[in-house]
């Protein structure tokens, strides 16, 4: 990139892209924004943010907090994973709650976002126990939370799962589902719960992530073995971002394919289990000779 010139670069306010006789004076390293959503080189007009960039920021600010406010639309979403092709001979998707009763109190009150509401845990129970059986032992137990963005989970979740079981369903011998849980004012912990009553060897915790100015969509992923009541963050494996401007639901489908692999493997998930599926990167890159050190 060249370096940057002692000319002033001159833009529109309406339009800073546009090279014209304007107010705005454009940072030289406006370029590298092809790269990234960070909000960098803005330019300034005076001593000032241009206009267009303020009114940008004061939108991302606010599709940031709609993503937290906006309600989970839940039988859009369970008709959308019901669909799913994969999942067409499998128990209809279960809805429960935490017991956080509203909004206000989910944002206010964390601790009771985490637990199941009584209501909830007994219909539970009640669906896996017809019949006087005993409760049974499933491999992987999904559970979609709405979390601090409904708006991811509602764009992102099904897209995300198919990609997730398609490459589940490919493997030699097919892992047992448990019935699809969504749940509604949930946080990342309220899968252990559920993972216990399934009796389940490992959790997936899809949830809506905190918004970000650049990110109001992003969709988590928290994986957990031999999930119960209790349990800390240290047992958990997560991958960020998944959404189609971050991490692809294929690239992230693979990485939880590789976790879900080595956790049954190693029958653990959290600190003492790393993602190693771009070790094959890692190694390439360290075999580049690096200029910086190469010998002239």
């Amino acid at each position: 990139m060249k370096p940057p010139s002692d000319q002033q670069t001159v833009y529109t306010s309406t339009n800073p892209n546009k090279l014209q006789n304007g107010a705005v004076i454009a940072n030289p390293w406006r370029d590298l924004r092809q790269f990234t959503d960070a909000r960098i080189g803005l330019g300034r007009a005076g001593i000032s943010l241009p206009t267009a960039e303020l009114l940008a920021f004061q939108l991302s600010h606010a599709q940031a907090r709609d993503a937290v406010n906006l309600p989970l639309e839940v039988s859009a979403l369970t008709a959308q994973l019901n669909a799913i092709p994969l999942l067409a001979n499998a128990t209809p998707v279960l809805v429960v709650a935490s017991q956080a009763h509203d909004r206000v109190t989910y944002l206010q009150r964390p601790d009771l976002g985490r637990k199941l509401a009584d209501a909830s845990r007994h219909s539970l129970v009640k669906h896996l126990n017809q019949g006087e059986a005993p409760t049974p032992r499933f491999d992987l137990a999904i559970v979609v939370v709405d979390g601090l963005s409904s708006l991811a989970v509602q764009s992102h979740a099904k897209p995300f799962i198919n990609a997730l079981l398609t490459r589940l369903n490919q493997q030699q011998k097919p892992l047992t589902l448990a019935p699809i849980t969504v749940v509604e004012q949930g946080r990342v912990a309220i899968g252990d719960d559920i993972g216990e009553i399934f009796n389940a060897q490992i959790v997936i915790v899809l949830i809506g992530e905190r918004p970000g100015l650049s990110s109001p969509d992003s969709l988590g992923l928290y994986m957990t073995w031999s999930p119960k009541t209790g349990l800390t963050d240290a047992y958990r494996n997560c991958i960020s971002n998944i959404r189609p401007a971050g991490l692809s639901f294929n690239e992230a489908a693979k990485k939880a394919e590789y976790l879900i692999n080595e956790a049954r493997k190693r029958q653990l998930t959290g600190v003492d289990l790393k993602d190693r599926t771009q070790d094959d990167v890692i190694e390439n890159q360290q075999q580049t000779t690096n200029f910086l050190i190469a010998e002239l």
